[in-house]
């Protein structure tokens, strides 16, 4: 299921993450267009209808209604500008997200032919508890987690016991 290109641990560890906090019964509203993610959130059972890519920084419509029971934001919000309004503006009470961490032997990541594909914000996780806690969230789990890579140098060995990437589940307060 989880073969090809993408990237194996990262599902997997996100998927065993919200299972553990959230019902296939939830209706999920997920930040972003289909994904390959989405897709497997589906076929494990979960409810998901996916934003449309509008721009969230400008555009929180899409979140600001109670149909959903969770939002989900896997690697959405250091995209954003202002990561603050569309998660102030979430009416759902529940909200998973994922976002990259700091690294100190690393760049932000930014990508050389898609100006759309670049990181505004890669957090610490005091920083993004607090952007939670600001726009009324109260943080009920939180996980980091590594991404190794099948690569040779010290930032591959470097990888393989830093955490990258920090998971929480929230509740609205």
């Amino acid at each position: 299921m989880y073969e090809g290109k993408y990237p194996k641990k990262r599902y997997k560890h996100t998927l065993k993450f919200l299972k553990n906090c959230i019902s296939t019964e939830d209706k999920i509203l997920d930040l972003g267009v289909e994904n390959p993610f989405s897709e497997i959130l589906k076929t494990e059972g979960f409810q998901v209808t996916n934003t449309k890519g509008e721009d969230l920084d400008i555009q929180t419509e899409a979140v600001k209604t109670t149909e959903y029971d969770v939002v989900t934001a896997f690697e959405i919000f250091e995209h954003l500008v202002s990561p603050f309004n569309v998660i102030q503006d979430i009416k759902a009470k529940k909200l998973v997200a994922s976002v990259p961490l700091k690294l100190w032997f690393a760049s932000a990541y930014r990508s050389k032919t898609d100006e759309r594909d670049r990181h505004y914000h890669e957090f610490e996780d005091w920083q993004f508890d607090w952007l939670l806690e600001k726009a009324g969230w109260k943080i009920k789990k939180r996980e980091k987690f590594t991404n190794p890579v099948k690569k040779v140098g010290i930032r591959p060995i470097l990888r393989r016991f830093t955490p990258r990437y920090y998971l929480v589940y929230a509740e609205r307060k």
